[in-house]
């Protein structure tokens, strides 16, 4: 499974690397559209290559969906929780029901056992 993942990786690499080559024109980024830019105090546009910008957006798309699925999924994460708690203090109500009723057995505790 290792070397799988090893290859894979490599391949993908060589697939970036590949993309990297082929997109090395440099593009202008600006923040603003030409005419806009001028009425407002931005920064000049940037020169950079193709390929950087299409990996930056990529890895900003991702981290976008790993923020998006993380706040999605915090209802279960916070169910899961509330649950994690209630057994706590199940089982530790539990063994004090053990302790306390050392000798004489609850027909109760005899079932959760």
């Amino acid at each position: 499974m290792r070397f799988l993942r090893l290859i894979l990786l490599i391949l993908l690499g060589g697939v970036l690397v590949l993309v990297a080559v082929a997109n090395r024109d440099l593009v202008e980024l600006r923040l603003l559209p030409k005419g806009m830019s001028d009425l407002v105090l931005v920064p000049p546009p940037l020169a950079v290559p193709l390929f950087i910008v299409m990996f930056a957006c990529m890895i900003v798309g991702l981290l976008i969906g790993f923020v998006w699925e993380w706040l999605r999924e915090h209802k279960h994460r916070a169910r899961a929780n509330r649950r994690k708690r209630r057994i706590r203090n199940l089982e530790a109500q539990v063994s004090d029901l053990r302790k306390n009723h050392g000798s004489d057995r609850d027909e109760i505790l005899a079932l959760l056992e």
